[in-house]
């Protein structure tokens, strides 16, 4: 049976929807905002001249812009993703670049392809928006994962710090200036927010429910208690840094445990629908005989409805909490 071109079209258009929204990313706001950029990028804005509370406002913009705009409908699925990755696109320019892939991918496919309008159409919105949307979650699973393996490296420097005399905000900017990014600019906001009076303990409460994430919680917890009751800080932090190795570990070993039963579930529900995908690109009039009968789309919705329990189930089954 040969293979449609049109199947090799749709996933092309879809790479390229990708490398265009990456491309235009870096083109706007330059290599330091990307991940792989190993230089600390709010050191590379005061290097260039900008103020210290100008970039503090910039970087505050940036990582927060996302969480006030969760009330727009299809806009909210995506928000969490976005403030996680901390997105420098604010939220109209990524529903404006969501339109105008989605227009780019319908004028490709009506050139290109000589399927109908409305497939056209439904393809297009797909390739744009959901094309984005992974891209977003690309960036913000990429840069949580970063933020996780520095965060022990993090504490321990600051255990350091601590441990040879320096007040607590020294040992924040310490690691603001040694440590990579992202996890860098994220405590170099902090330590100029301290320095413009706000209190450390709030904003790393205020980072770590940005984050959503629960070994900073756990910092900042720590730190709150110790600015309230006392102690040794240093103790405290060195023994929350062997936890939070420890935690890591076990979820390291959970993830590789549960990795086979995860793809399992992903694959069992995929695979129907690429086959789905695949017949029609194929052989169009494969289906003809049997769409007017009057179970075809009741059928339809019942497969449909089983494929997406069967991925919330495999989900609940693999989703340990460490």
């Amino acid at each position: 049976m040969p293979i449609s071109p049109e199947f090799l079209i749709y996933g092309t258009i879809f790479i390229g929807v990708l490398v265009l929204v990456e491309g235009l990313y870096l083109t706007v706001f330059g290599r330091s905002i990307s991940l792989s950029n190993r230089v600390n990028r709010r050191l590379e804005m005061l290097d260039k001249g900008a103020r210290r509370e100008e970039v503090l406002e910039q970087l505050r913009k940036e990582m927060r812009q996302h969480a006030r705009v969760r009330s727009i409908p299809l806009y909210s699925l995506l928000a969490s993703k976005a403030q996680k990755a901390a997105i420098a696109f604010s939220p109209k320019q990524l529903m404006m670049i969501m339109g105008g892939v989605t227009v780019l991918a319908f004028l490709a496919l009506t050139v290109t392809t000589a399927t109908g309008p409305a497939m056209n159409a439904a393809i297009s919105a797909m390739a744009g928006v959901g094309g984005v949307y992974f891209w977003v979650s690309l960036k913000a699973n990429k840069r949580m994962g970063l933020i996780e393996e520095q965060l022990p490296d993090a504490i321990e420097l600051m255990v350091r710090s601590l441990r040879v005399g320096h007040p607590f905000s020294s040992a924040i900017q310490i690691v603001a200036r040694e440590m990579d990014d992202p996890l860098a600019t994220e405590f170099g906001m902090i330590a100029d927010e301290s320095a413009y009076g706000r209190d450390v303990g709030e904003a790393l409460k205020d980072m770590a429910e940005r984050l959503d994430m629960q070994d900073m919680r756990f910092l900042a917890m720590a730190v709150t208690i110790q600015q309230q009751s006392g102690g040794n800080l240093a103790e405290i932090l060195a023994g929350l840094s062997k936890v939070i190795r420890a935690r890591f570990r076990l979820f390291r070993r959970v993830k590789a445990i549960t990795a086979e039963a995860k793809w399992s579930g992903k694959f069992l529900s995929g695979f129907p629908l690429a086959c789905l995908v695949f017949i029609n690109l194929s052989d169009p009039h494969y289906y003809d005989e049997v769409m007017d009968h009057a179970l075809f789309i009741p059928a339809c919705i019942t497969v449909g409805v089983f494929l997406a329990v069967n991925l919330f189930v495999m989900r609940v089954l693999t989703d340990i909490k460490v």
